[in-house]
């Protein structure tokens, strides 16, 4: 192992500052948790997690300069993260009326959809993309680094918004049981399902 504490001590750092900047990430996490609850909305944490565990890989092998050179790539994924959440946020909005406890729809297709919504979102996320295309070089020597290196570089890069990801979707999950009523769950769910639209045309406009 070539890299040293004090570097992947900076980089823990970092990455909770990369965190704690919001994004569409926390407005995609906040709709889902209020919208499908819990478990809707680890799931798209668990799509967001795995992107950036991808992005010191790719990082790694040199891909980021494939992508530099094809941006036209960056942009279709881009797009496809955007209508994936925009759907999304229609599919809440039409199923307003529709108790939490009662949402089959979202219940079944919740992990898949979020689950790809959360790894698309993050890999096209121009926020991300410029931490880890820019910056994430200037921690670590990746033409010196190895396969162990990068693997705990990667696990880091998992870990960190993972559990800040949980956290927030615990605290999230306290406030949205102590909803009950009908009329404040339609409200919250159209306006989950238009925050969905809205993080959909933020990665589409940026």
């Amino acid at each position: 192992m070539t890299i040293t504490s004090t570097q992947l001590f900076l980089y823990f750092g970092a990455l909770i500052i990369l965190f704690l900047t919001p994004g569409p990430v926390w407005i995609a996490i906040i709709a889902r948790t209020v919208s499908g609850g819990s478990k809707s909305a680890l799931s798209l944490t668990l799509g967001v997690s795995l992107g950036d565990m991808l992005w010191p890989a790719i990082v790694f092998l040199g891909l980021g300069f494939l992508i530099s050179i094809y941006s036209d790539i960056f942009i279709l994924i881009r797009y496809l993260a955007a209508a994936i959440l925009s759907i999304m946020g229609l599919q809440v909005i039409l199923s307003a009326q529709k108790t939490i406890s009662t949402n089959t729809r979202l219940n079944k297709s919740g992990f898949f959809a979020g689950f790809s919504a959360g790894f698309i979102a993050i890999i096209a996320n121009p926020k991300a993309a410029l931490f880890y295309l820019t910056l994430l070089p200037g921690f670590f020597d990746f033409t010196m680094i190895g396969y162990v290196d990068l693997f705990i570089i990667c696990v880091i890069s998992f870990s960190v918004p993972m559990l800040g990801n949980v956290i927030l979707i615990l605290f999230l999950s306290k406030v949205r049981n102590l909803i009950s009523s009908q009329k404040s769950i339609r409200t919250i769910n159209v306006i989950s399902g238009a925050l969905l639209i809205v993080v959909g045309l933020i990665i589409a406009l940026n």
